[in-house]
């Protein structure tokens, strides 16, 4: 059996491509790698299909520590700080509604429009963005809307452009049957059963309790992945995502801090605090920026504030010269341009597109993209969402969430929300076959 985002072998060349990105200096311990017969280039997705040889997984073991090691550049260290109190010493959010009276319906908007968001994405998780296009336009649904289907696609094209083996009997058009299970609803879960146990001051080491009462090891993945083997080997929480991780500026942090904001209406601050204390158990810089930026849209979307605002808040709590930052902004710019869809997400890609598909940075500029083209148009931001590739399910669930909460419950299209039939089916105990609007009823009483 091969683990994935586990083996040694398969974890250095992502190191050596996160070192790249930061400006840390590796070239001798990539030569050192080669001349052992290392491989040059990351596994796409998972592991590779056989095991290294032991002794060359012993040099990939000390290449990993050795890696973790090499100084960061000061100049990133000034512009991309980890301390909460560094990312916030300049915050200046915009004044938002802290009792909107429509509060409720937004929060479940929230909950179903992350949803929907994530269903739309989760069969072209993984298949490129030419795919996407030759799938949508091969069943009649380009520009993408509605949910994907197989009806009428071409035997050759579904053979090039496989359907995600694990959602495509659940997330399919004409398979829907409520929302199946993904990571993307499975942690909001988490996060709402932390705070109704430990209420607004849980610590880092209470989320790592909660992945390991509530998480089997085969339901995270990426830097998750990482920081739940460091648990189980020992390490404290607070340090727990920073040992052989290099996915610590990936999306996975993202995905996880919705209900923070959900919970703190008007106070960005606040649910970016709550971000921060969750995320760093896996992530670091934008890692950590991407689940404070979408912590703080979130508890904007859920006071009422438009687009623009919302937008304005999850950047609030994000450093201004930092790689996240820049890429909320090339997302915005190209979003409020009159570049058409697809030539902008062309240029997304042209920008972004030699990052790994889960990096956050590529996923936040889509999100940005897609959010302000959008202009609170729910099923405009979540098809663009999508549409723009990469981490299709992941992007789609924070564009619909956040959109979902603008436009509250009330007011989202039904052919959208129909098929999730107020149900999630999870394996998080205790919310096995939840209602998303018993859900979005905890989550209120959890605010207060």
């Amino acid at each position: 059996m091969r683990v994935s985002w586990t083996q040694p072998e398969d974890l250095v060349p992502h190191a050596f491509a996160a070192a790249d990105l930061d400006g840390r200096d590796t070239a001798d311990l990539r030569e050192r790698w080669l001349d052992a017969g290392g491989a040059n280039e990351p596994v796409v997705s998972g592991a590779s299909p056989e095991p290294a040889p032991e002794p060359l997984r012993d040099i990939a073991r000390e290449l990993l520590a050795e890696i973790d090691r090499r100084p960061v550049p000061e100049t990133l260290n000034a512009d991309e700080p980890e301390d909460l109190d560094a990312i916030l010493a300049h915050i200046a959010p915009p004044e938002l509604d802290r009792e909107p009276d429509s509060y409720g319906n937004r929060v479940l908007g929230a909950w179903l429009g992350r949803a929907a968001g994530c269903l739309l994405g989760k069969p072209v998780e993984k298949i490129s963005l030419e795919g996407i296009r030759a799938i949508a336009k091969d069943t009649g649904n380009w520009p993408l809307g509605g949910y994907f289907t197989e009806r009428g696609l071409d035997p050759e094209l579904a053979a090039t452009y496989p359907w995600n083996r694990r959602s495509r009997p659940t997330s399919l058009a004409e398979n829907i049957d409520g929302m199946p299970e993904d990571d993307d609803l499975n942690f909001p879960l988490i996060a709402l059963g932390l705070l109704e146990a430990k209420g607004r001051d849980f610590t880092t080491a209470d989320v790592a309790q909660a992945w390991l009462d509530q998480l089997p090891g085969g339901r995270v993945f990426t830097a998750e992945r990482i920081a739940y083997r460091n648990l189980l080997d020992g390490y404290a929480p607070e340090v727990a995502g920073a040992v052989r991780n290099p996915f610590r500026d990936w999306i996975g942090a993202q995905i996880r801090t919705d209900l923070y904001g959900w919970t703190a209406p008007g106070d960005p601050a606040d649910a970016a605090r709550l971000a921060w204390t969750d995320a760093r158990l896996s992530h670091g810089r934008n890692g950590l920026y991407g689940a404070m930026f979408a912590a703080a849209a979130s508890a904007a979307a859920v006071s009422g504030a438009d687009m623009a605002t919302v937008i304005k808040a999850g950047l609030s709590v994000v450093p201004a010269r930092s790689r996240y930052a820049e890429a909320i902004h090339f997302g915005v710019s190209l979003g409020r341009g009159d570049t058409p869809d697809e030539e902008a997400v062309d240029a997304l890609h042209a920008e972004y597109g030699h990052l790994h598909w889960v990096h956050v940075l590529n996923n936040a500029a889509l999100l940005a993209f897609a959010l302000t083209r959008g202009d609170g148009d729910f099923a405009r931001t979540i098809t663009l969402a999508v549409t723009g590739g990469w981490d299709t399910d992941s992007v789609g669930a924070t564009a619909g969430a956040l959109t979902g909460a603008t436009t509250g419950a009330k007011a989202l299209p039904p052919e959208w929300i129909t098929p999730l039939d107020d149900r999630y089916a999870t394996s998080v105990p205790g919310f096995d076959g939840a209602r998303f609007s018993a859900l979005a009823i905890r989550t209120v009483e959890a605010a207060r």
